[in-house]
């Protein structure tokens, strides 16, 4: 993120911390229909371009699935929000292009980018773990991996360098996110006017991220301790 400006890195801050805040001043602002443009595309880079795989695509799609609910958003004193089925539809479009983007971005220059060194989240390590899924999984690892950030942006890209022919990456890329997207939207669509939920979403948002983000955190510190091990013998 060296290089960025201030003001898009309180961006992203403020979309990771308050998504329903930010959806919220994009349906004022922009209004029902073009509110759709930032949510595709934050969906598209984070799952299309492997520089940004810490936009925060799980808990977006709950939140926008909270404003897809008619009681909620009169709850929260708008006007109008989101169609679901307009949701989860652009969401739709939105992971499987994404994905595609960057299985293709990968056949064609996936050697150079990973040889340059400047993704710093493709470490050896996420590398490894994603071989090691597709060896035990195969196409299957494409889908498991929608619901785990960081592995999300990665394996499409990984797929595109030489693991998967594009007609069956394209089957399990289909599956995978709708799979993802129907999940996290209708969840939110269907419990974010649950009372505890809209007093808690804040905290609920941060959860969502935790549990999102633990399995690679404990992919991770399982790496690190069998280094050491390693190193130790």
């Amino acid at each position: 993120m060296k290089g960025f400006p201030l003001e898009i890195i309180n961006f992203f801050v403020n979309l990771i911390k308050d998504p329903r805040g930010q959806i919220a001043v994009w349906i004022t602002t922009l209004g029902p229909v073009a509110v759709f443009c930032p949510l595709f595309l934050i969906v598209f880079i984070e799952t299309g371009l492997v520089f940004f795989p810490f936009l925060p695509g799980d808990s977006l799609l709950f939140a926008a699935g909270v404003f897809s609910n008619p009681g909620m958003y009169a709850d929260l004193g708008l006007e109008t929000g989101l169609n679901v089925v307009a949701t989860l539809l652009v969401f739709y479009a939105a992971a499987i292009l994404g994905n595609t983007s960057n299985y293709w971005i990968a056949r064609f220059f996936g050697k150079r980018i990973i040889d340059s060194g400047k993704v710093k989240a493709l470490t050896p390590e996420r590398m490894a773990k994603l071989d090691g899924f597709f060896e035990k999984y195969g196409g299957l690892t494409i889908v498991i991996t929608r619901f785990m950030p960081f592995f999300r942006t990665f394996a499409p890209f990984i797929a595109g360098t030489g693991h998967m022919n594009f007609g069956k990456f394209t089957l399990f890329n289909c599956i995978g996110g709708i799979s993802w997207v129907s999940l996290f939207v209708l969840v939110g669509y269907f419990f974010g006017g649950v009372p505890f939920v809209q007093e808690h979403f804040e905290a609920i948002v941060l959860g969502i991220v935790a549990v999102s983000v633990a399995p690679a955190v404990i992919g991770a510190v399982k790496a690190a301790l069998g280094s050491k091990k390693k190193d130790a013998q």
